[in-house]
């Protein structure tokens, strides 16, 4: 049986830069992200601030729900 891949926050936010039809750079300015944070950050070269974070999620209209797998009983 194979496992489903999880997809991770960060290929879910860059994906969702490329579906905005904006620019890094537009984006950038309007979020108040350095642009070669948010460059190194879609090219994986490095994270985010949670304060970028923040600030791009709400400039993209992202909601983000984090979930978890219930622990198993007798642990």
């Amino acid at each position: 049986m194979s496992e489903k891949r999880v997809e991770l926050l960060t290929d879910q936010l860059r994906k969702a830069i490329d579906d905005s039809g904006l620019t890094r750079y537009q984006i950038a300015k309007a979020t108040g992200i350095d642009e070669s944070a948010l460059a190194k950050f879609y090219n994986g070269r490095r994270g985010l601030s949670t304060a970028a974070l923040n600030a791009l999620g709400q400039f993209l209209q992202l909601r983000i729900t984090l979930g978890r797998k219930p622990a198993k009983k007798g642990k």
